[in-house]
């Protein structure tokens, strides 16, 4: 990594956040300079609302003075800028895959690990006391105060109140379940989602195993039990830079990604398709079966469907013969159709138009 004016980089986030964690695994693979800064509230809150728009986690200020937010355009702008030592595979079709894979972790898996965090006695305990101590510490509130009560914001915005009720409690953690079952069969024959070395996808899985499904007690002892490869992926991927890797990436697609896939054409393109009708229709909540789950006044996501928006894109700019593969592979997982179901999506250009550099509004503020 070159020395540059923009270095080090500072990240707000916290030590146990989704997004804030799967940038510290792509910075450390990386070896860009940065240091992680607690986005304490309201103090830090409200001086990155004012750089940014919002005070959503994490927020990036580079040495420069330039600020930055949301992971996924952060990554791509490091790539762009920085492409010696790159996660993102140089294959057109790995790379789209790729970036399939890293948005279903990144917008699905986002459902049970927050349900895991927040839902159980045991995870909230643990979230509660470590953010109360670590970004609120400055609430004019007893710590005991402060524990029920971003206990209960976050029940409120993102387990009971995004849809998930004791109904849907089974449907949620099965995804969990599957996901660790998929990735067990892929790590027990190599170290890496694409081969020997880490790879964007990796880096989009870190966001939810990493700080959560691998920090919160009652996920954490299900992955020790259930999938001790995932488990060790995950402390072998905080532990590897590029620089020291010797490997390669498999050629094409592997045939073990063929589960997770089958996960993504049944479960979270059915669901970009539910958010994108109630966006349209400016329905604030809806409800929408999905894999045999009932999901009941969920939470619409403009962000959504600009994800949606991106995934297109992202297959349209493939030439005509990787296009062809990648449908024959998208078909096959039932993919395609959810895909391009919708034929017009209502984008709001205010969202994400000028990421990473002009903030999002996707979602309200949120610990995660």
């Amino acid at each position: 990594m070159p020395s540059d004016s923009i270095f080090p980089a500072t990240l707000y986030g916290s030590s146990i956040s989704y997004f804030t964690g799967k940038l510290e695994n792509y910075f450390r693979i990386k070896g860009i300079p940065y240091q992680l800064q607690a986005l304490t509230h309201p103090t830090q809150a409200k001086r990155i609302t004012a750089k940014t728009g919002s005070s959503q986690m994490p927020a990036l200020e580079l040495a420069d003075g330039r600020w930055m937010s949301d992971s996924t355009p952060i990554i791509q702008w490091f790539e762009d800028e920085y492409p010696a030592t790159t996660v993102t595979p140089t294959d057109p079709l790995q790379r789209f895959f790729s970036l399939l894979l890293e948005d279903y972790a990144d917008e699905w898996l986002w459902r049970p690990a927050m349900h895991y965090r927040w839902h159980y006695e045991r995870g909230a305990r643990f979230a509660s006391t470590h953010l109360t101590e670590e970004i609120l510490t400055e609430l004019p509130l007893p710590k005991f105060m402060t524990r029920r009560w971003i206990t209960r914001r976050q029940r409120n915005g993102y387990t009971l109140g995004d849809g998930i009720t004791k109904d849907q409690v089974a449907g949620v953690e099965a995804i969990y379940l599957r996901t660790l079952d998929q990735l067990e069969a892929i790590f027990r024959e190599r170290p890496f989602l694409l081969g020997d070395t880490p790879s964007l996808v990796d880096i989009g899985f870190s966001g939810p195993f990493f700080r959560h499904f691998g920090l919160d007690p009652v996920p954490a002892e299900l992955m020790r039990q259930r999938a001790p490869a995932v488990t060790e992926w995950v402390a072998r991927l905080w532990n590897t830079r590029l620089e020291n890797c010797k490997g390669s990436l498999l050629q094409g697609i592997p045939d073990d990604w063929g589960p997770i896939l089958d996960e993504i054409g049944g479960h979270y393109l059915p669901y970009l398709c539910a958010n994108v009708e109630a966006v349209a229709a400016g329905q604030r909540r809806f409800d929408a079966d999905i894999g045999g789950v009932q999901y009941r006044r969920a939470r619409w996501s403009k962000y959504r469907v600009w994800c949606l928006q991106q995934l297109r894109g992202h297959f349209q700019a493939l030439a005509s013969s990787d296009q062809q593969a990648a449908r024959v592979l998208l078909e096959r997982h039932h993919c395609w159709e959810p895909l391009w179901r919708h034929k017009e999506l209502p984008i709001d250009d205010t969202v994400c138009s000028q990421l990473p550099f002009q903030v999002d509004v996707k979602m309200i503020d949120v610990y995660d």
